[in-house]
């Protein structure tokens, strides 16, 4: 059975380095043919919103628009319903092909058969 990989990225510009890593692991995984399920909670909400991406400038660091763009042409990408909320983003605010979904959604996937997650 082949495993699919879900990230749940709880950071954003405030800390630079997880944020990076955690979308850097989900598009080197989309590359690499696996499933990917990538969720979007706190400031890292942004980079799911047309227009407001962050630049974390960090150096040696693919940016983080091209790597969100490697995730959705393989992967699924969601921002959480709640962190949404609080930042008044609305579907109608998030690039194409990003969901807005609650824990509920979140814990079906992270309890599904061959699913392997990480939290950064």
């Amino acid at each position: 059975m082949a495993r699919s990989l879900l990230v749940k990225v709880t950071a954003g510009p405030e800390d630079a380095e997880r944020c990076n890593q955690a979308f850097t692991v989900a598009a080197t995984a989309v590359a690499s043919g696996v499933d990917v399920s990538l969720w979007l909670t706190g400031e890292a909400v942004w980079f799911a919103v047309e227009g407001r991406a962050p630049d974390l400038g960090l150096p040696h660091a693919a940016p983080v628009a091209d790597l969100m763009a490697g995730v959705l042409a393989g992967g699924t990408v969601t921002v959480c319903t709640q962190c949404a909320q609080r930042r008044d983003v609305t579907e109608s605010d998030v690039l194409p092909g990003v969901r807005i979904a609650g824990a509920a959604t979140f814990v079906d996937e992270a309890l599904g058969e061959g699913v392997q997650a990480l939290v950064y």
